[in-house]
């Protein structure tokens, strides 16, 4: 999971992609890039660390031109501490092409030898965006006849591109004096929406982002997702041309993005996160309601902030007062998105701090947005017991998960999941819970596509199916193997 903007515009446009940064920074914070074009000229910083910190004065005057992109980076390949592997990535032929990515490639191990052995392309890093430039690059390459620039070379590429490369990917590049283009894997996995606004008599400017609240703030108007396989190429003045260029396309959007990742103030392939979450703790309310005596909840408390709208519905639909237990220290990054166990672990209590007054001698049901390693989870229920609760009863408005994912989000091997192979009674007594209660796997499916034109899922760290179909038990215990989370 990356956060990932490009903006064509008539103005500097250094200054609309830090702001744009700035919106996508709960997307991740290890470290961040920016490009920009003037002319024929790439000028490039990159750092780590989040935004606000990472870009002072000298830096933002040194990127210039009217057509930028940029990046936050949450590691999911590659070493998460390297300032190499920051994005974006340059390659210098054909035209000179910079690139960002969100996503995860998985047969990044025949890439590799193709790369070098077949395409005599260099790699730097390990990478999968270096990877994923470098293919770009090598088919677009091929496209190249005569020194006409035509976007039906790029879109071609972008064909030979899906044909090559496995995974999840939404992607967005600067040709050098060309254009930008984006572009999305076939089936949808990973988000990203496109903006336009009109600025007098220069015409149309442009935004591509992976949330829709980016576009708002510019004051951009959605105009719709860019399509699964599909790409779209925007030339220095405006002028848009898209292309499918997949040959069998499926929307099928990673269910994640809606429980935990996106902001809830977007909308990604037509569905409102805020009220995607809402659904879910109706549904989630249902199951409490079955599973729990009700005599055994006084007052229901959300782990803030993502988990706030579900924990309202559960309260409402219960019947049951809503109270704030947890308040957050809101200069401490995402725990889940952190780099490193330990790091996650130090920061859960710097991050929530319970306050007594709500807890002393309540039986207390806690509503979280997803359980995954189980670290902010014990030390939550740890926190409500040393602050007086009677009883604890805690609860995921997501299914256990119990299974790898590889499609951009940190969850490599099955032995860190506190749901792999426990039933839900041992993960209540693993957490130190009283009582576990989890959302079913089609009630989060139904809830969170109710409504809208989706059909299915990626959920695959919850059912352990893969939407790609190339995913199989040797790349899992590869990935595992190598790895770190």
């Amino acid at each position: 999971m990356c956060g990932i903007v490009g903006i064509v515009s008539s103005g500097p446009v250094n200054q609309q992609v830090y702001d744009a940064l700035s919106l996508l920074q709960h997307r991740g914070q290890d470290s961040t890039g920016i490009a920009t074009s003037d002319g024929s000229t790439i000028h490039m910083f990159k750092a780590r660390g989040q935004v606000r910190e990472a870009y002072r004065t000298r830096d933002m005057r040194s990127l210039l031109g009217t057509m930028g992109l940029g990046h936050v980076r949450y590691a999911t390949k590659g070493d998460a501490r390297n300032e190499q592997e920051a994005q974006p990535f340059y390659v210098n032929a054909p035209y000179g092409i910079t690139l960002v990515h969100n996503g995860n490639l998985t047969n990044t191990r025949e890439l590799t030898e193709e790369l070098f052995h077949i395409d005599r392309r260099h790699l730097n890093t390990t990478s999968d965006t270096e990877l994923l430039v470098n293919v770009l690059a090598h088919e677009l390459q091929a496209q190249v006849s005569g020194r006409d620039f035509d976007p039906d070379q790029v879109f071609n590429a972008i064909t030979r591109l899906h044909e090559r490369v496995e995974g999840s990917y939404a992607a967005i590049a600067i040709i050098a004096g060309r254009g930008l283009l984006a572009f999305r894997d076939p089936f949808g996995i990973r988000p990203l929406v496109v903006g336009r606004r009109t600025t007098g008599l220069v015409g149309a400017e442009w935004l591509v982002a992976s949330e829709s609240l980016v576009l708002e703030s510019a004051g951009c108007d959605y105009i719709r997702d860019v399509q699964p396989g599909e790409a779209i190429f925007i030339a220095p003045d405006g002028e848009m041309t898209s292309r499918q260029c997949a040959a069998n396309p499926r929307l099928i959007p990673c269910s994640f993005e809606y429980v935990y990742l996106a902001r809830p103030d977007s909308v990604m392939n037509g569905i409102s996160v805020y009220e995607a979450r809402l659904r879910l703790g109706n549904r989630l309310a249902d199951t409490i309601a079955k599973y729990t005596p009700m005599g055994d909840i006084d007052v229901v408390m959300p782990i803030p902030d993502s988990s706030r709208p579900a924990a309202m519905q559960v309260a409402q639909k219960l019947g049951v007062e809503y109270r704030e237990g947890f308040y957050k220290n809101r200069y401490v990054g995402r725990t889940f998105i952190m780099p490193g166990q330990e790091q996650r672990k130090k920061s859960v209590k710097q991050k929530l701090n319970a306050m007594s007054t709500e807890f002393k001698g309540k039986n207390v049901l806690i509503v979280d947005d997803s359980i995954v390693r189980g670290t902010t989870s014990k030390e939550i229920v740890q926190m409500a017991r040393e602050a007086g609760a009677n009883k604890v009863t805690f609860t995921s408005a997501a299914p256990p998960v119990r299974f790898p994912h590889v499609y951009g989000i940190n969850m490599p091997t099955r032995q860190e999941l506190v749901a792999h192979g426990r039933k839900i009674p041992e993960i209540a007594t693993e957490l130190g819970a009283d009582y576990m209660i989890y959302q079913e796997v089609a009630d989060m499916e139904a809830a969170i596509i109710e409504g809208s034109d989706v059909t299915a899922l990626e959920m695959s760290c919850f059912t352990g199916e893969y939407v790609t179909g190339t995913v199989t038990p040797e790349y899992l215990a590869w990935v595992e193997a190598n790895q770190l989370s």
